[in-house]
């Protein structure tokens, strides 16, 4: 049976770096997570990098249509940092 702070398969310098990880600011958790995946396949998916081209073109329209309001980024950052 898996102790609360051993996770099953992991090296213990993998769990260091887990622990470690997880102390980060989610928005540095998620760029590791990003940078991570990324390593897994180095070629870029070129469709997907034009698909999410093509939705901030259409959220950029639309908040300068007045579609769509924005918080300012500082706000943003600290709601998401807060969790």
């Amino acid at each position: 049976m898996e102790r609360a702070n051993e996770v099953s398969g992991m090296t213990k310098e993998t769990q260091t770096i887990l622990k470690q990880a997880l102390h980060l600011k989610p928005v540095e958790r998620a760029e590791l997570i990003e940078r991570l995946l990324r390593s897994f396949d180095k070629a870029e998916d070129d469709r997907v990098d034009a698909l999410w081209g093509e939705e901030a073109e259409s959220r950029i329209d639309a908040f300068e249509e007045g579609k769509l309001t924005a918080d300012p980024e500082e706000a943003v950052f600290n709601r998401i940092n807060r969790r």
